[in-house]
């Protein structure tokens, strides 16, 4: 049995057929919403996929047909994890917030995102860095941190260049609007609606994985170079995201989320 398959992991199920590797998130209780233990664990496994010349192919999703509904906020918000969180935003290298995404963009191989259910803040990051995207129609989606007084801070600089228009982006973000991906796919964030996503994955994946390796590697490679970003947009993404952590208005946007009536103060940073 391949090796990435066979360890043994709490918070993914990981198969490989006609090496084709499919990670799957694998918290149903919580939508699938991504812990530390998730960042920490897909990280790892992308970093075995990486060393793995024998694999053709990545099919990212999500089980109970669900993708993922965003950052788990009460593993956030736990007081053993804000310092953590705290180092993570103020180290001067990637984040491990930016680094579970863009692990995927970077990897040797092409990777499938599979989007059923919810697609949402931290989940939509996760797609975004993949190569391409494929979701059930009635998939929801959102850049949703700006309802929780937040700035999406995990590679979207990075990921979303050349993917989605500027004023579309920022439409997005600024307003958090949960979209479905019918609208998602007009609007350039899926690459395809399917009824049956995980099965036009598959064929998507085997028809990568009957190319040259190598070319495939170079298609990958030079494509993403004609959309780098310098590193210093995810240092940006870091800042702001402290403002926001410190900010008065984030207090406010939570209670927000609870008491539609609740007003924000006045804008505290240029």
């Amino acid at each position: 049995m391949n090796a990435i398959a066979s360890y043994q992991y709490e918070t993914l199920q990981v198969s490989i057929t006609s090496n084709i590797l499919t990670v799957t998130i694998n918290r149903p209780h919580k939508k699938n919403a991504m812990s530390f233990k998730v960042i920490n664990e897909l990280i790892a496994v992308a970093s075995r996929i990486r060393k793995d010349k024998t694999i053709r192919a990545v099919i990212l999703n999500g089980a109970e047909e669900t993708f993922c509904a965003g950052i788990d906020l009460s593993d956030l918000n736990h007081p053993k994890n804000r310092a953590y969180a705290f180092w993570e935003l103020i180290k001067p290298s990637q984040s491990a917030f930016q680094r579970v995404c863009l692990v995927w963009r970077d990897l040797p191989v092409p990777v499938i995102a599979v989007l059923e259910g919810y697609c949402i803040g931290a989940g939509l990051q996760l797609a975004l860095a993949c190569d391409v995207r494929i979701s059930h129609p009635d998939c929801q989606l959102s850049i949703m941190e700006a309802k929780w007084g937040l700035v999406p801070d995990m590679g979207l600089t990075q990921s979303a260049f050349g993917v989605v228009r500027e004023d579309i982006l920022k439409e997005l973000a600024m307003s958090a609007r949960v979209i479905d991906a019918n609208e998602g796919k007009a609007l350039g964030l899926i690459s395809h609606c399917s009824e049956t996503p995980l099965e036009k994955a598959l064929e998507l994946a085997a028809e990568f994985a009957e190319r040259s390796p190598d070319a495939v590697l170079a298609s990958k490679r030079v494509i993403n170079a004609m959309f780098e970003q310098p590193a210093t947009t995810l240092y940006k993404e870091k800042v702001w995201q402290l403002k926001m952590m410190i900010g008065r208005n984030r207090k406010l946007a939570l209670r927000k989320a609870k008491q539609a009536s609740t007003a924000f103060g006045k804008r505290q940073f240029r």
